[in-house]
């Protein structure tokens, strides 16, 4: 049976229709990574803080990456941060001190490149948010705050620190020691991080 102009009009509708909800879809779920790609960035930009005895200064990126792993999904926080390494390795100076490619290939590479290994673990380990209450927002805070610390700190500085160490090649012990002021600073921002994200979860 041929078609009718009425068939042929509600079909174009249902068509146009599917397409308008898919775009929806994809925009709900996409500009979440961009934004955090956007604090990524900005974190790097707004201002760093040399460290003595390594080459790599303390920025807020971290403190960035561990609240995408506690507010996204693995793969929106997976997203957010391969896109901002993609971004750096294209060339646009999106890295601390406004470098790029390069420090992909420096001192700081396996502190980024650990980046995305360890906001996939924070995604995972976190959990669902626990029912209401008090104890269960304690409950939550103190999950978050170990995933944070698992993937945040462990993974990322397990990446940064051998990296460092077979690219510099200073030993593992001595990478370590000088990076004692990152780990604790970045336990700290775990901690923040944790409670931020418990907060904006209890919120929701």
């Amino acid at each position: 049976m041929s078609n009718t102009p009425e068939t042929t009009a509600r079909t174009t509708e249902a068509t146009e229709s599917k397409t308008a909800s898919t775009a929806r879809r994809v925009a709900a779920v996409s500009w979440k990574p961009v934004l955090f790609a956007v604090l990524m960035w900005v974190s790097a930009a707004a201002g760093q803080i040399p460290v003595p005895g390594t080459p790599v200064p303390i920025t807020l990126q971290t403190f960035v990456v561990m609240l995408a792993g506690l507010m996204l999904t693995w793969r929106q926080a997976g997203a957010a941060v391969a896109a901002y390494l993609a971004a750096g390795a294209a060339g646009l100076p999106v890295f601390a001190g406004g470098a790029s490619t390069m420090a992909l290939v420096g001192p700081s590479a396996g502190f980024l490149l650990g980046f995305l290994p360890g906001v996939v673990v924070i995604a995972l380990l976190k959990g669902s948010k626990d029912s209401k209450g008090k104890s269960a927002s304690i409950l939550t805070a103190l999950r978050y705050f170990a995933a944070a610390f698992v993937g945040g700190v462990v993974v990322v500085y397990t990446f940064g620190i051998l990296i460092q160490s077979t690219l510099t090649g200073l030993p593992v012990a001595a990478v370590t020691a000088a990076s004692m002021a990152f780990i604790i600073g970045d336990i700290v921002k775990a901690f923040v991080a944790s409670l931020a994200a418990a907060g904006l979860a209890r919120l929701r």
